[in-house]
């Protein structure tokens, strides 16, 4: 699930010219990344044993194309990937490897549970890691000239961990997009910010707990994680309040907030941090406070339901409660959520693309919409408003 948010990241990647080395002859295509691998200063013989088994991978192009969990709402995600056998053995991992977290958390001000959820979202705490060869995913969707520039860069980060030990073209596996191990780094993140743990010389992120929670905790942290505070907390609101000051667009201090009515379900509301109001699901759903460290985790996958859930996921690991769902309007199918966007486009606002996904963009315009309408604005889509339009 690192995937979306490499992918904007990578746009910076490598401009304009990769973008047309895609396409054509598969054979070629490799042919010519070993010639940029040579002209970036590898040697010969080892771009050839690298690429030696390379192979296109049509299952990484149906993967590819296939995206689609993130139509859902907040609460339903939430409650699949939210179990109480995670949260067990989330505990569990907790105890068993406890130095490493005592060790993440003095160098890095981040706790364990933020680690934690991240380590049971991304692969169920190392259990199911991906079974597509990492190697043949990443040529394969640099070939494709769908997103190339997203990719290539990965394929000669590979080389480099080759080089290193750290690789293996033939058996090395992770996601379909190239993500690798217990927390799904990609393996420019792996050069940058991978850590030996466990001091045998290298960085295994498959296989070494210590390697992997102290490499993802280094990433997290190079986002610009603040050292030792919240992240989020979830409270009740009003009935009555001005929703359109929801959002991550609009910040007021912990104070603040209090001061309008909002109240913590769980723990006290940090009155000196500034701190954005939350409702996934729109005022009649759950509610949260969103700290400066929840946007850090838009750096790590820029869904905004997997972020939330991930966020939420951590404090329970800590004995937050279950999280009152409230009684949203219900979450737009699909079909409609596009249709809405269509209309959104059509009236000049910037949704992105039609997709069914709501997105930020999209959340913007029905914001916009709902006070030119005179509705509640609190992002939230809804049958009626979709009828308006």
């Amino acid at each position: 699930m690192r995937l979306l948010s490499f992918l904007t990241a990578g746009l910076l990647a490598l401009g304009t010219t990769a973008s047309a080395q895609c396409g054509g002859s598969f054979g070629s295509f490799v042919n010519g990344l070993k010639t940029e691998a040579l002209s970036k200063g590898h040697d010969q013989a080892t771009i050839d044993r690298f690429f030696r088994s390379v192979q296109q991978d049509p299952r990484t192009i149906r993967a590819d194309r296939a995206q689609g969990i993130f139509t859902i709402g907040f609460t339903e995600f939430a409650r699949r990937v939210i179990s109480q056998n995670r949260i067990n053995n989330g505990r569990r991992n907790a105890e068993r490897y406890d130095a490493i977290f005592d060790e993440i958390e003095r160098r890095w001000g981040l706790n364990r549970g933020v680690m934690l959820a991240f380590w049971a979202l991304e692969t169920d705490f190392g259990a199911f890691q991906g079974d597509y060869n990492t190697l043949n995913s990443l040529v394969t969707l640099s070939h494709d000239c769908r997103r190339p520039e997203l990719f290539r860069p990965q394929v000669f980060a590979a080389l480099e961990l080759f080089e290193e030990g750290d690789f293996d073209p033939v058996n090395t596996t992770g996601a379909w997009a190239g993500e690798i191990g217990m927390f799904q780094m990609l393996p420019e993140d792996i050069l940058t910010k991978g850590i030996d743990g466990d001091g045998d010389g290298h960085v295994y992120l498959k296989t070494s707990q210590a390697d992997a929670l102290m490499s993802g905790a280094n990433m997290l942290s190079s986002f610009g994680w603040r050292r030792n505070e919240p992240w989020l907390q979830e409270v009740s609101v009003p009935d009555q309040m001005n929703w359109a000051d929801a959002g991550l667009h609009v910040s007021k201090s912990g104070a603040e907030w209090q001061r309008l009515g909002v109240r913590p379900r769980w723990g006290e509301i940090r009155s000196d941090l500034q701190a954005s109001l939350i409702l996934p699901e729109g005022r009649n759903g759950p509610a949260f406070l969103g700290y400066p460290n929840f946007q850090i985790y838009f750096e790590w996958n820029q869904s905004f339901v997997y972020v939330t859930s991930a966020a939420y996921f951590a404090t329970r690991l800590l004995g937050a409660p279950v999280f009152d769902p409230g009684n949203p309007s219900p979450v737009l199918g699909e079909g409609e959520m596009k249709a809405l966007q269509t209309k959104l486009a059509a009236r000049g606002h910037d949704v992105g693309a039609i997709d069914g996904i709501l997105g930020a963009g999209t959340r913007a315009a029905v914001r916009a919409e709902q006070q030119r309408l005179g509705l509640p604005a609190d992002a939230w889509p809804t049958r009626q408003l979709l009828n308006s339009l």
